[in-house]
C-alpha cells in the first residue's frame, strides 16, 4: 500500500510541476523538488522522476533514500549505467553529469541533508543499507 502511495503521490507531484511550470509542487516543507530525467539502463528509455534535491554551491545533490525501502530506486541505477542527465529546476532544464558522493564529501552532504530533513536518519534504519548521495554538476 506504501509503494502505491508514492507512485501515485509522485506522478502527481510531477503532473503538477509540470502544469504550473514549476510555480507549485517544488516546495515541501523544508525541501525542494525538481524533476530529475535519466535514461532507463534496461529500456533505453527516458525517466523522469520528481525527487527532493539540495544545493551546495554550485551543484545539486540528492539522497537516495528511496523512502526508507530496503532497495535503491531505479534512477540511482539508470545514473550509475549513464551519468548524463537532466534537471529541471524552477522550469528551467539543465544538463548535468552524476556522480556518487564518497567519504568526507558523503559525510558533509549527509550532514546537510538531515539538516533540512531529519527522517533521513529513520529511513536509514529502515532500508538497512547504505543510503547513496549524487552529485549533480552542470555541463554545457
Amino acid at each position: 500500500m506504501k509503494k502505491l502511495f508514492i507512485k501515485c503521490f509522485m506522478a502527481f507531484n510531477k503532473f503538477l510541476i509540470r502544469i504550473s511550470g514549476g510555480r507549485m509542487g517544488t516546495q515541501m516543507r523544508t525541501q525542494r523538488v525538481f524533476i530529475l530525467h535519466t535514461i532507463g539502463r534496461k529500456t533505453g528509455q527516458s525517466r523522469a522522476v520528481p525527487i527532493s534535491y539540495f544545493s551546495d554551491g554550485d551543484s545539486f545533490f540528492i539522497v537516495g533514500s528511496n523512502w526508507g525501502q530496503p532497495k535503491n530506486a531505479s534512477w540511482y541505477f539508470n545514473l550509475k549505467d549513464n551519468p548524463h542527465a537532466m534537471l529541471e529546476v524552477s522550469g528551467e532544464k539543465i544538463s548535468v553529469l552524476a556522480r556518487e558522493a564518497e567519504g568526507d564529501e558523503y559525510a558533509r552532504l549527509w550532514q546537510i541533508a538531515i539538516e533540512k530533513n531529519p527522517p533521513y536518519e529513520e529511513y536509514k534504519k529502515n532500508a538497512g543499507r547504505h543510503i547513496p548521495i549524487m552529485v549533480f554538476e552542470r555541463v554545457s
